[in-house]
């Protein structure tokens, strides 16, 4: 499978790595032309007082980590109902960067093979 860039030239092997590290989330918005894509709010099941949003942002051409970047808001429901902001865990963003990263690079691989 060959993987071209975007017609704004981000990186086609980041682009379709983001949308399928990402899969499992509903999507606000998915921009090829600008590189981003921007989950809406996704619960877990296991904690349905707790939720999260993910943005990447591909910043280029180039399939590396500098192209990369990633954002997340974590809420929590507090007792009245209302979601309130919260801090991350150490290294959330990182996980999913590397995640993306590492999908890109097998999709490169896999491109190669062919």
């Amino acid at each position: 499978m060959r993987i071209e860039p975007t017609e704004s030239g981000v990186n086609g092997y980041l682009w379709r790595a983001s949308l399928d590290t990402l899969s499992f989330m509903p999507m606000i918005d998915v921009d090829a032309r600008a590189g981003a894509l921007i989950s809406d709010w996704y619960v877990h099941p296991d904690t349905p007082d707790e939720r999260m949003k993910v943005s990447v942002f591909i910043l280029g051409s180039q399939l590396r980590a500098d192209t990369l970047k990633v954002t997340v808001v974590r809420q929590l429901r507090n007792s009245t109902g209302i979601w309130t902001n919260q801090p991350l865990r150490a290294g959330t963003e990182l996980k999913i960067e590397d995640a993306i990263l590492a999908r890109a690079r097998q999709l490169r691989i896999d491109s190669l093979d062919q």
